[in-house]
């Protein structure tokens, strides 16, 4: 613990007071003691000394006015009519979280965006190491280090069910899910977004048996988080109608689904966004080059599904996801069709990988080629392999790539500044903060060390017993 007790609290910057923490000095405090907490976060091997820095984290945000938030509040006024014209983006950072959200808010500054989301699916928790609590705090820190003050939205991306599992044991493939969603909510995520959707059944003879278990399963897990959301808090939930990769949603579809919600759901308070299919594929179809294929989205679809969504049903509209390797012509059309919310994550990894030094990725692809070769198709080209497998190099590699040189971070999180720029320009979210400030209160929620701590504590009390 020499690390936190002597560098991280310091009479003149940050102290413990009563259990709590005090930053005296708020500018030495961004300076100096946010770049010690997100390179032991990152750094340690000591998951007691991590959780400790996130704990940290989390009290000196709360004290900044960083605060992590639903951005029900929002969705709600954008279903009722009262705001509309833009799209929410929510972005996967997958690696050098910190560097990269420092992007985000910078960008966000320039004109004033308060609505913009922050998100890490199921799946890359797993491949990219990054537990809700890291997650959160890297993201806290940057806005911190940034100068950012007001709500922050952390978000639960495809909270997935698998359908051959469900299949074979309800109880196994929920209930891991259901502790997910409880750490992830214990952690700051007050977005989930669930997808049952790979439930859903084309061959049953009706619209609604078709989606049936994804109606049903969507709504127990909206239970499940009304029961364990903080006081105060009422988390965003998403539902999703149509697999990502799969056919086009259709209006009956949507329908279906929101009818059998309601009545499975009952008086609990229900979704605030429906994710749709409209031609996309998440990380995009690759070449043999390694290439995208263009893609040609229908936009009528979301349109036609985001007016559904809020005249019938009172919902924001509708998510985009898969939509990071679009045409940069195209992004501007997602405000026009009344998209809520568009899913944006393989472009910003595309760009680290630019920035990488070549002996560093000629590393990962040699790991890729050894660790992942089970993966590869007969068809592949070793570019679609390398294309379609790199992302599950962050985790294994995030150390090393967290340990690049400052200016060669720095030159990546301008770079993705600049593609942050643009994109939400394109997105209309300029001004969005006075929105934002407007329908999203501000909650904090109180965080004791040893609550957090407690299975750290524990885990080294039988280590010192052995």
């Amino acid at each position: 613990m020499y690390k936190i007790e002597n560098e991280i609290f310091s009479d003149e910057i940050i102290v413990q007071e009563q259990g709590d923490v005090v930053v005296k000095n708020e500018k030495l405090f961004r300076e100096k003691i946010v770049p010690n907490l997100i390179e032991t976060i990152i750094m340690s091997d000591s998951s007691l000394m991590k959780k400790t820095c996130c704990w940290v984290t989390h009290q000196a945000a709360q004290q900044l006015g960083v605060v992590p938030s639903s951005i029900q509040g929002l969705y709600e006024a954008r279903g009722r009519g009262e705001i509309s014209g833009f799209t929410v983006p929510a972005m996967n950072l997958r690696v050098l979280t910190y560097d990269i959200a420092r992007g985000v808010f910078r960008a966000a500054a320039k004109i004033n965006a308060g609505a913009f989301i922050f998100e890490i699916a199921k799946s890359e928790i797993g491949y990219t190491d990054q537990r809700p609590w890291e997650y959160t705090s890297a993201i806290l820190l940057a806005a911190m280090r940034e100068g950012y003050r007001g709500p922050v939205f952390l978000q639960g991306d495809h909270f997935q069910v698998k359908a051959t599992n469900y299949l074979k044991d309800k109880e196994k493939e929920v209930n891991p899910l259901k502790d997910l969603i409880r750490e992830a909510v214990e952690g700051g995520f007050y977005n989930i977004d669930i997808d049952s959707s790979t439930l859903v059944d084309l061959e049953k003879a009706t619209i609604d048996e078709q989606q049936k278990s994804n109606y049903e399963v969507c709504a127990l897990f909206t239970k499940f988080i009304r029961d364990i959301q903080p006081r105060g808090i009422e988390v965003s939930v998403g539902g999703e109608i149509g697999e990502v990769g799969g056919k086009n949603s259709t209006a009956e579809e949507l329908n279906a689904f929101m009818e059998g919600y309601k009545r499975s759901v009952g008086a609990v308070k229900g979704i605030s966004k429906m994710s749709i299919q409209t031609g996309t594929t998440h990380g995009g179809v690759v070449l043999p080059d390694g290439s995208i294929a263009k893609v040609s989205i229908d936009f009528d679809t979301l349109k036609e599904l985001s007016e559904i969504g809020r005249t019938q049903y009172q919902l924001s509209g509708c998510v985009q996801h898969g939509a990071s390797t679009l045409p940069n012509e195209a992004f501007h059309k997602f405000p026009e069709t009344g998209c809520s919310e568009i899913h944006l994550a393989t472009q910003f990894q595309n760009i680290v990988y630019e920035h990488l030094p070549i002996p560093l990725k000629e590393k990962i692809y040699a790991w890729l080629h050894e660790n992942c070769a089970s993966e590869k198709k007969p068809d592949q080209t070793d570019d679609q392999f390398i294309y379609k497998t790199r992302k599950k190099a962050l985790g294994p590699f995030k150390k090393e790539i967290f340990s690049l040189t400052q200016d060669l971070k720095m030159k990546i999180s301008k770079a993705l500044e600049a593609e942050f720029d643009f994109l939400f320009s394109q997105l209309k979210i300029n001004d969005t903060k006075v929105m934002v400030d407007t329908y999203i209160p501000l909650v904090s929620i109180a965080r004791k060390k040893e609550e957090l701590l407690k299975e750290e504590q524990e885990l080294g009390e039988l280590e010192g017993a052995d």
